[in-house]
């Protein structure tokens, strides 16, 4: 069928593999995708929900989207966390939308694009977010070719009271090991030296079937001939076990750094939140990860203006991060979302309170991030080329401490000419905020 297919992909990187995935289905059954919204005959919008602005930015892409029907534009889908959560406001508010497929669904895309145009049927497809997904689909990504996002469970069991994934993305769900192993092979047989872990709860893998086996994973992906780092998303504090530390600490493959989300350190806060760990416990896990993992990164994401939220909790957070630094750290304003427990807490902070104590946060945070980054000078570590960079007359990349489009950016000046996904080895010469300016210190590269 000669149909041209574009989408629009919002939200996280869990969300940017269905879509990668969605384009191979497609592209396997015979359509045409298009970088160019102008020219699809289909568009898809994968969006999210986690949080108002994210809401409001899928909400604001479909209606962009909408505005093609009037042009080439023949069927609008929508996909993802909005479509599971909203269904039947999107039936009714936003008459455009053709289809919708919510997150156990995305695999019948290819299905519902054909029924529509072999006998004009719309059917849209929101079923229960516990349903298990397929993984052993096929998949085009849209990450640079060296870098690829590997998922390794989907859903989630942590159930935090301000979160609303549970029920958009159902029960923790973890992926077969032998499912995993064979497309990060069928990945780096196509090139990709970085593997980037994800799930909701990455340090959870393994438990919803008897036993932590995230540690036991890295140990299998590390024997993969062309992968060359190994990189960790999203493990909750809680579940990250000795194992864990000491597979991370000893593997050469597993780039020491992690991404350890807090949202917050006072007791009362965490309390509120649904949270298992304590300040105390998070402050000997940071303790432990830096005594046994040399020279790690962590970075954390914080909420402030959470329910209930007083000032001494604050002041207890920029103390801490003050006695812990950390080395990367996002930021945000507590964001009020139906359907989870803490929506229905009585104690709501003033948003003109929210926006005071982030602004105060950020700053020290950028204070705290550039002296994390100072001591990075003089340093030698591997960094990964991404293109050149003609205004500065050197390349750009990153540091193995570096997540593509969350973290830094690495300027790297080379003798040798590099190609993009070579890692070489830089001594750091300077630091800002967050990126840093090396130079190569030999020619040998991955």
């Amino acid at each position: 069928m000669n149909k041209k297919i574009g989408f629009v992909s919002l939200g996280c990187a869990k969300n940017l593999t269905d879509t990668e995935t969605m384009l191979g289905i497609l592209t396997e059954d015979g359509y045409e995708i298009t970088a160019d919204v102008n020219e699809a005959d289909v568009i898809v919008v994968n969006t999210c929900a986690f949080i108002d602005s994210a809401k409001e930015e899928s909400i604001g892409a479909i209606l962009e989207m909408a505005e093609y029907k009037s042009r080439r534009c023949e069927l609008l889908i929508v996909t993802g966390c909005l479509a599971q959560r909203y269904r039947e406001d999107i039936e009714s508010e936003l008459s455009e939308v053709d289809i919708i497929l919510g997150t156990t669904d995305y695999a019948k895309i290819a299905e519902v694009i054909g029924e529509y145009y072999h006998n004009g049927e719309k059917h849209s497809y929101v079923g229960d977010a516990n349903t298990p997904v397929s993984y052993d689909l096929p998949r085009i990504r849209a990450t640079a070719d060296y870098t690829a996002y590997l998922k390794i469970a989907d859903g989630c069991d942590n159930y935090c009271t301000y979160c609303i994934i549970p029920k958009l993305r159902g029960r923790y769900k973890s992926r077969p090991e032998d499912s995993i192993i064979a497309e990060a092979e069928h990945l780096a047989a196509g090139g990709v030296k970085e593997l980037i872990l994800i799930a909701q709860d990455t340090a959870y893998y393994g438990k919803d079937r008897g036993e932590y086996a995230l540690h036991k994973l890295l140990k299998s992906l590390s024997a993969i001939d062309g992968i060359e780092w190994i990189r960790l998303q999203y493990c909750y504090p809680e579940n990250i076990t000795d194992e864990l530390v000491e597979e991370i600490a000893t593997n050469p493959k597993v780039v020491k750094y992690i991404d350890m989300p807090l949202q917050h350190v006072s007791d009362n806060v965490l309390k509120r939140m649904g949270r298992r760990s304590r300040q105390s416990e998070i402050e000997s896990l940071i303790a432990k990860l830096r005594q046994k993992i040399s020279g790690i990164v962590i970075r954390t994401s914080l909420i402030v203006g959470f329910p209930g939220e007083t000032e001494d909790d604050f002041q207890r957070l920029k103390t801490f991060l003050t006695e812990y630094p950390l080395d990367r750290v996002g930021a945000f304003t507590y964001s009020c979302e139906e359907g989870t427990p803490a929506a229905e807490f009585d104690d709501q902070i003033d948003e003109e309170i929210k926006l005071t104590r982030h602004g105060e946060l950020m700053e020290l945070l950028k204070d705290i991030s550039y002296k994390q980054n100072q001591k990075k000078i003089g340093t030698v570590t591997e960094a990964i080329a991404e293109g050149y960079d003609e205004d500065e007359f050197c390349y750009v990349g990153r540091t193995a401490q570096d997540t593509p489009e969350v973290d830094g950016t690495a300027y790297i000046y080379s003798k040798y000419e590099l190609n993009a996904g070579d890692i070489v080895e830089i001594k750091i010469l300077e630091a800002d905020e967050y990126d840093v300016t090396g130079e190569v210190v030999n020619e040998f590269t991955k």
